[in-house]
Parts: structure tokens; C-alpha cells; sequence
């Protein structure tokens, strides 16, 4: 490899392009602020979107705090009916298109990808920076309909017709919201596929790929694929508001049914949105740990491609009681079983990963064993909601609930906090406190679990989910959860004070403090403009070096 890959002149003869020149670099003097949000610098871009969906978590949090609060006892006890359904539309819409959906891909997909394949930028850093733009003007625009509308979104985060048709909120700029928080997502997934297909260093093959480049390359394609029918979808919900089309709404002739169809071909991918980078962060941690080679490295790595596709199939099964054809309900069952193989293949292979390992007990790798649990939870839960006589019984509960949140908090979620301090030294340069950062972990696990495993229990009881109010037999669960929602939140606050502590103030970092493999531990910390001082070597696969 030839050092002008990398040692570009970046004075005089490069271009200026916005506030920073084509190598990323500061063109003269420009406001702080300024510096940031117009960079062309994908690590820039990855921090900007770190601090964005953070800030975006904390609303929902508080949010989920709230509903909590209101069913700790039966009939109403800090609002009233109406507020408590704005506060679950207003968690759901926002911890699921503002925060869990775009962190991984936004902070890590960005930060990490061109330094994981040897590159010095994303192929096109314009689109990458509009992409955060389109990010920031969706999350304005949804906080904008708050104020619009006769009254806060109440139709839960699914935006359901006739609800979300008949409602006085102005669902329409929702909508229109999620509408570019969909380029968002599209032009992040073009992105990312261009820059594996045609940046990747001399030398780093299809098979020299890190587990973590393979979860963000099929993200990506499912971003690219599946988001533009929930771009459609939602149109189609303006125009019939603007216009009354009989598009969704039975009284003119429309199919509700329609919706769903469409609303969950685009949202049960998503769900793989939010847990297979996830998975790439877990397979990246337990190598390190353990001190061993990742067994099953092309297993793991196919299993994301399969995911991807096997999972864009399966949509049907959060309709089994709209009244399809038996036929249509048998194929998506089986689906739904089918997708879960390649998930097994994953933790079967973390865990044998973790055989006869050196194991380092750190808090990224208790994060990543804490996710290990938790998915494997929500897999399970959710073979029980595939099947069929079994989903009738259990869905709209809050057993639903329990194994959403097994699945995306307790996965993709943790998983982010796995890999948040797991690369925290390659992003900021400096280590975090680990005596509190582990102490984080244990409030985390115990009030994760204190909080949603009593919802399988009483979903499976008959307790509805997105109720109001509830019967006094269901009373002790919800306490618990509540107790559990506290514990949580502590371990949150704990986490984060350490961790923006250090930013500042923590021990300064190695190029490679865990002793990694992958070829973003051979730079600096934080990298340079460019990525790397010297052309890395890609001689061999990220995992071969035990």
C-alpha cells in the first residue's frame, strides 16, 4: 500500500469543502460549533450522533420512569388516562426511531467502519454528515408535533389506523418525521455498503473482515432495503389525513389491515436494525476477554447475512390474530422459528468462545455476557410468541412488552453500553473508572431484570399491555417492575457520570489497552484526521493472531 493512501497534503492544494477540507481537517477558523456540526469527518459525525441519541434516551427514560410511577397502584396516580397514553406513544416513538435504531450505527457504524477496514473516511463524507441533518431536522420536526396538534400523539408508537386517522394530535407531522428520519437511515445504509464494497484496505479480504464490519454491513442493507416502505406507508397516513383517501380507514372503503401489513415489513427488519450491530460488538468483545480465537468466525459472520434476509420474512407473525388465512399463518410461524437458527448459531458460538479462555472480567465483557443472557430471554420469549395457539392467548399483553424489551433494551441496549466501554479509550483517548463502571453493571442486570421479567409473568396471567389501569391481582408485579424501573435508572446515572467523568479526567489510554486484534488498536488514541499515521497491515485475519 502506497503512503499517499494516507498521506495526503492537505494545505494549499486540497479543496475546501464547507467548514473542513476534504481530508476532514479544520479549514482556518471557524466557531466551535460550527467546527462540529458541519465536519466532514466521520469520527466527528459519529461523536455528534453519540451525543444526540444520549441526549434522546434520557427523555425516554424519564418517560418510562413516568408510566412506571403511574401503575405502581391501580386507578390513577400522577396523571390521567390521556397523558399516560402520550407518555407510552411519545417512550415508544422515541426510544425506538431516535435512540435505539440509529446509536449503534450512528456512533460505532460511523466511528468504526473506515478504521476497521483501513480506511481513512466513509466513501461519501457529504451524505454522512446530511445524514446526521436529516437525524437532527426529524428529531426537530417530531418535537415540533408536540405543540401542533389538539393535544400530545396518543396512538402508541405503531401509529395503528383508525388511531392514528382519527386522532386530534398532529400525527401528520409525526409522520412527516419519521418520513426524514427515514433518509436518515437510508442514506447512512448506502453509505456503509459503498464503503465495504469499495474502500477496504489492500489485503483485507471478505474473510479478514471483523465480526463487527459484518453485523454493519447487513444492518446496512436491511436500512437500505426494508426503510423506504416505511417512508411510503407514512405518506400514505398524510395523505389520507390531508386528503380522506379510503386508503386505511374502513368508513371510505380502506383495509386497517393494509397498514399493519406494510407498517411491519419495514419495522420487524428494523428489529434486526437495533440487534445485529449489537451482536458485532459482542463478537468483538469476547476474543479480547477471553484471550482465545472467536470459534465459528465464518458461522458468525454468515449468521448476520441470514439474519438479515430470514428476518425481512418473517413480518406476519405480530398479525396472527387479524384474521389471515391459516396457510399464511403457518408459513410465517415457521419463519419465525427459522430465523431463530442463525441466532442460535451466534450465542452458541459466543459461549464456546468461552471455553478454556484466559477470561478477563472487565465491564465491556460482563456487558457482553449480561446481552448473552438477556437475548437469549427474549429468543426464547419470542418462539413463544411464534407459536400460534400460544400467541393468541399471549399477544397484546404484557408479556409482549417483556420480551420487546429483552430484545431491544436488554440486547441491542446493552450492547451499546458493552461496546461504548469497550471502545470508550479509541474514542476519547482516555480510560474510564472500572471499579464504577462494574459497580454500573450489577444495578444494570438486577434492575433490568427486576424491571421486565415480572411483565412475562402477569402478561402470561392476562394483564393487557398499554392499560391505564388494571386489576388489584396484577398490583404486586407492577410494583416490583417499578422498584425494578429505579434500580435501572441508578445503574444508568452511575454509568454515565463515570464515563462523562472520564471523558475529562480519566487516565489517559494506549493505542491498544485491551489488547485487541482488529486493526482499529493499531492506531492512536483517538485516531488522527486520517485515520492511521502509517498504512496498516493487512496481512491476516483479525482473529488469528492466538
Amino acid at each position: 500500500m502506497s503512503d499517499e493512501y494516507y498521506r495526503e497534503e492537505v494545505s494549499g492544494a486540497a479543496p475546501v469543502t464547507g467548514f473542513y477540507d476534504s481530508s476532514g481537517r479544520r479549514a482556518g477558523f471557524t466557531p466551535w460549533l460550527l467546527s462540529w456540526i458541519f465536519s466532514l469527518d466521520h469520527k466527528r459525525i459519529a461523536i455528534l450522533y453519540l451525543v444526540s441519541t444520549l441526549s434522546f434516551f434520557a427523555v425516554g427514560v424519564s418517560l418510562g420512569f413516568l408510566i412506571r410511577l403511574e401503575l405502581i397502584a391501580p386507578g390513577a396516580t400522577i396523571v390521567d388516562a390521556r397523558t399516560y397514553n402520550a407518555f407510552f406513544t411519545l417512550h415508544g416513538v422515541i426510544m425506538i426511531f431516535l435512540f435505539i435504531i440509529p446509536v449503534t450505527t450512528g456512533v460505532f457504524g460511523n466511528f468504526l467502519l473506515p478504521i476497521q477496514i483501513g480506511a481513512k473516511d466513509m466513501a461519501f463524507p457529504r451524505l454522512n454528515l446530511l445524514s446526521w441533518w436529516f437525524y437532527i431536522i426529524g428529531a426537530a420536526l417530531v418535537l415540533l408535533s408536540l405543540f401542533t396538534g389538539d393535544g400530545l400523539p396518543d396512538t402508541g408508537w405503531t401509529f395503528y389506523v383508525p388511531y392514528s386517522l382519527k386522532t386530534a394530535a398532529d400525527i401528520s407531522l409525526t409522520a412527516f418525521a419519521l418520513f426524514i428520519l427515514g433518509f436518515s437511515s437510508i442514506l447512512t445504509g448506502i453509505n456503509f455498503v459503498t464503503t465495504v464494497h469499495k474502500l477496504r484496505a489492500p489485503g483485507m479480504r471478505w474473510h479478514r473482515l471483523p465480526l463487527f464490519v459484518w453485523s454493519i454491513y447487513s444492518t446496512a442493507w436491511i436500512l437500505v432495503i426494508a426503510t423506504p416502505v416505511l417512508g411510503m406507508t407514512l405518506l400514505l397516513v398524510i395523505a389520507e389525513r390531508t386528503l380522506g383517501l379510503g386508503i386505511f380507514d374502513p368508513v371510505r372503503g380502506g383495509d386497517p389491515i393494509l397498514y399493519q401489513h406494510l407498517f411491519w415489513i419495514y419495522s420487524h427488519p428494523a428489529v434486526y436494525v437495533m440487534i445485529l450491530p449489537g451482536m458485532g460488538i459482542v463478537a468483538e468483545i469476547i476474543p479480547v476477554f477471553t484471550r482465545r480465537v472467536i470459534f465459528g468466525y465464518r458461522a458468525i459472520a454468515y449468521s448476520s447475512v441470514m439474519i438479515a434476509v430470514v428476518g425481512s420474512m418473517v413480518w406476519g407473525h405480530h398479525m396472527f390474530v387479524s384474521g389471515f388465512s391459516k396457510t399464511a399463518a403457518f408459513v410465517f410461524s415457521l419463519f419465525t422459528f427459522l430465523v431463530a437458527i442463525p441466532s442460535a448459531i451466534k450465542v452458541f458460538n459466543w459461549i464456546s468462545s468461552l471455553y478454556r479462555g484466559s477470561i478477563v472480567l472487565e465491564a465491556p465483557f460482563l456487558l457482553a455476557l449480561v446481552f448473552i443472557f438477556q437475548f437469549t430471554v427474549g429468543g426464547l420469549t419470542g418462539l413463544i410468541l411464534g407459536t400460534l395457539s400460544v400467541d393468541v392467548h399471549l399477544h397484546d399483553t404484557t408479556f409482549v412488552v417483556g420480551h420487546f424489551h429483552y430484545m431491544k433494551f436488554g440486547g441491542g441496549g446493552f450492547a451499546f453500553f458493552a461496546g461504548l466501554h469497550y471502545w470508550f479509550p479509541k474514542i476519547f483517548g482516555r480510560m474510564y473508572i472500572k471499579r464504577y463502571a462494574n459497580i454500573a453493571v450489577a444495578f444494570l442486570f438486577v434492575g433490568f431484570n427486576t424491571l421486565y421479567f415480572p411483565m412475562l409473568v402477569m402478561g402470561y396471567k392476562g394483564m393487557p399491555r398499554r392499560y391505564f389501569d388494571y386489576l388489584p391481582e396484577f398490583q404486586l408485579y407492577h410494583v416490583v417492575s417499578t422498584v425494578g424501573s429505579w434500580i435501572l435508572i441508578t445503574g444508568l446515572i452511575i454509568m454515565f457520570v463515570n464515563l462523562i467523568y472520564s471523558i475529562r479526567r480519566g487516565e489517559k489510554a494506549g493505542a491498544n489497552p485491551w489488547g485487541g486484534a482488529t486493526i482499529e488498536w493499531q492506531t492512536t488514541s483517538p485516531p488522527p484526521v486520517l485515520n492511521f499515521v502509517d498504512p496498516p497491515v493487512v496481512d491476516r485475519g483479525p482473529y488469528d493472531y492466538r
